[in-house]
């Protein structure tokens, strides 16, 4: 039966109690972590979300407490009084090692049968029974810390917002639906049969409208929505830390972003990042690191070869060339004998799974050149390529030859793969980095017409503007994103304020005049009575813990997320509806038909 409290109001969290807490006598409530019946004495570590402390029941302090000790067992949930005392055996593995606590009232507050998973750290469970009990799982001292550690990433960015006079302001969740970007999430309208809101992928046009409406600094900590498909570092809902500013340039907001990000770490890990941070543009990216989030922790930088392939006699290389097409490889420095030709075999699976035909190579050691495609180059040529990649004893290149988008992205993601496998990444650097000048636009093949590369309020950058109407793929952003060791944690950009301008890019984007104007009507109506320069930033708050607590998915640092086929194994949404609210919001199903 359990207790009710009654006259027990906690004095302390157990992970808090120390020497200096040693003869008060103290009140505390948690979960059994375990105990241990000795006869006249029982042990029990109790446990809240501030840590562990041992209980002790002996029968010489209250009888009363002991027998009902003797009836709990693990994730109980008790309250206790009691004098805390000089532990006898110290335990320096725990923050309360030195003390315990002498019991003499005891409550039994709720009582618990044996949980589906164990509640350690220690924990074997897979991650679909850790998601569906997830309740329990969130009780294990290494989730507990996450979950606060994310309120202190999150309070110090408030914080540092908050002083530099940026205002929280909220903005919509139910809005119209747009054209551009992921998927919508889709809230059908009861009071307006067949019409829709949908679920905010971010507060971008809100926040420009802000800016407009004179607000100057604006920041937002929000939940938005995208129905894409998910990867390890991706959720159909997602927080972010939303920011703008106006009368600004990229300068501008890339300086106090900086100094945001060095007070959050600072203040949540006590660790100085030196700003600024590198800057490089998205081509040099691309070109160097295939990847528009470089992580540059390691080497293993891409180099061209187009020269020495098209006149090498190994048609693989040569056809390539001809045909337009690009070759490409990396320099695996030092790490020759790392890989036997079972390890190169699976590293040309690994290669065709990320878009390449396949991987050709070759091994410098004691002088010699090993490789299947060795015969096809001869001496001068074998000497060109050691220049290239300046070959030192010891080394692998790998090349892949292809369309120039296909090789890239897979020499960028082949890079990464390898530099895991050798294990050279030093998990413990902070390496920030700002890409720049990204395409504003990029070509949908399916679409068949150009999309915007990040949205449609993106500035071109000022020098081509003349290129929009006839070459727009050359045409450079005022966009910016924020990459810390290989992972874009944020986003953002100088906005067009200009009307006439954003509606040469609506045209750009192939969007006729009454589609604009039902999409954007408003904006573009707010643009004419007054609009600053201004710019800003998205950050993914949920990426951002991720790294910072090492962590392997960002589910591990939210409370309660979504899997990859977006469902919750806690609860088992989606559902169904009833057919009552179908015909209230004038929906009819043809799933099945």
């Amino acid at each position: 039966m359990a207790e009710m409290l009654e006259n027990f109001k906690r004095s302390h969290y157990c992970g808090v109690l120390r020497e200096s807490d040693i003869d008060q006598r103290v009140t505390l409530m948690g979960w059994v972590q375990k105990k241990r019946n000795l006869g006249g004495l029982i042990f029990v570590d109790l446990r809240d979300r501030e840590g562990l402390v041992q209980i002790i029941f002996d029968t010489e302090v209250s009888k009363e407490a002991f027998d009902k000790a003797n009836g709990i067992r693990g994730e109980f949930v008790i309250a206790i009084q009691g004098i805390v005392k000089m532990r006898q055996s110290i335990n320096d593995r725990m923050p309360t090692g030195k003390i315990e606590v002498f019991a003499d009232e005891l409550k039994i507050l709720s009582e618990a049968e044996i949980p589906p998973i164990h509640i350690n750290d220690d924990d074997n469970a897979g991650e679909n029974l850790r998601l569906k009990y997830r309740y329990l799982d969130l009780r294990k001292p290494k989730m507990q810390k996450k979950m606060i550690f994310r309120n202190k990433v999150a309070k110090a960015a408030r914080d540092f917002f908050d002083e530099e006079g940026f205002i929280d302001i909220e903005t919509p969740f139910l809005n119209k639906p747009t054209p551009e970007g992921a998927r919508d999430y889709l809230v059908p309208s009861r009071v307006n049969p067949g019409h829709f809101y949908s679920l905010p992928q971010s507060p971008q046009i809100f926040k420009q409208l802000l800016m407009v409406s004179g607000f100057d600094r604006y920041y937002q900590i929000t939940k938005c929505f995208r129905d894409e498909d998910l990867r390890a570092d991706r959720q159909p809902e997602f927080t972010q830390i939303d920011v703008e500013m106006s009368f600004v340039n990229m300068e501008d907001v890339i300086s106090i972003n900086e100094k945001m990000l060095k007070e959050v770490f600072k203040k949540t890990l006590n660790v100085d990042l030196e700003i600024p941070f590198r800057r490089m543009t998205y081509d040099v990216a691309m070109e160097n690191y295939g990847s528009d989030k470089p992580d540059l922790r390691f080497g293993f930088e891409l180099k061209s070869i187009d020269d020495i392939a098209e006149k090498s006699s190994f048609k693989v290389f040569s056809s390539t060339i001809e045909n337009g097409g690009t070759v490409r490889g990396i320099n695996i420095k030092g790490f020759e004998s790392s890989f036997t030709r079972k390890d190169i075999s699976k590293l040309e699976e690994y290669a065709k799974i990320v878009g390449a035909k396949g991987l050709a190579w070759m091994k410098f050691k004691d002088g010699e050149v090993s490789s299947p495609i060795a015969k096809f180059f001869n001496e001068e040529e074998i000497n060109e390529l050691k220049d290239v990649f300046n070959v030192e004893n010891g080394d692998l290149l790998l090349f892949v030859a292809d369309k120039k988008n296909v090789v890239l992205t897979a020499l960028g993601a082949l890079r990464v793969e390898i530099a895991k496998k050798v294990n050279i990444i030093d998990e413990d650097e902070l390496n920030f980095l700002w890409v720049t000048e990204f395409p504003v636009f990029e070509y949908d093949e399916e679409e068949d017409r150009y999309v915007a590369k990040h949205h449609p309020f993106t500035s071109p950058i000022d020098e081509d503007l003349h290129l929009l109407e006839t070459e727009p793929h050359l045409v450079k952003a005022k966009a910016y994103d924020i990459v810390l060791n290989g992972v874009e944690i944020g986003g953002g950009s100088i906005r067009i304020h200009d009307s006439k301008l954003q509606n040469r890019m609506f045209k750009a984007l192939g969007l006729g005049e009454e589609e604009v104007q039902e999409k954007f009507g408003f904006l573009i109506e707010a643009f004419r009575y007054g609009t600053p320069p201004h710019g800003g930033i998205a950050y993914g708050l949920d990426r951002m813990v991720m790294l910072m607590t090492k962590s392997e998915s960002i589910r591990e640092v939210i409370a309660f997320p979504k899997t990859q086929n977006a469902t919750c194994m806690m609860s088992s949404a989606p559902g169904l509806a009833e057919q009552k609210q179908l015909d209230e919001l004038s929906i009819k199903l043809n799933v099945g038909e």
